[in-house]
C-alpha cells in the first residue's frame, strides 16, 4: 500500500498524524507529510482511517 498527501489540499489539521503517527508527520511548514515509502501492513487500517477522516480529502491511498 502507498499513501500520498496532496499539498494543494492539505490545510494542516493534523488528524492524520493523530490517527497514524508512524506513517504521517508534519512538515516544518505545518502541513501533513508521509514518512514511509510503503505502508507496513499493520498500519493499513490506520492509514485508511486517516484518509477517511481528512477534512480536506487530501490523502490518497493506492494498493
Amino acid at each position: 500500500m502507498r499513501v500520498a498527501v496532496d499539498d494543494e489540499r492539505c490545510r494542516g489539521h493534523g488528524l492524520c498524524l493523530t490517527i497514524c503517527p508512524t506513517v504521517f508527520g508534519m512538515s516544518d511548514d505545518g502541513y501533513a507529510e508521509v514518512l514511509v515509502d510503503e505502508v507496513p501492513a499493520e498500519y493499513a487500517a490506520g492509514v485508511r482511517e486517516a484518509a477517511g477522516n481528512c477534512p480536506e480529502r487530501a490523502i490518497s491511498v493506492t494498493g
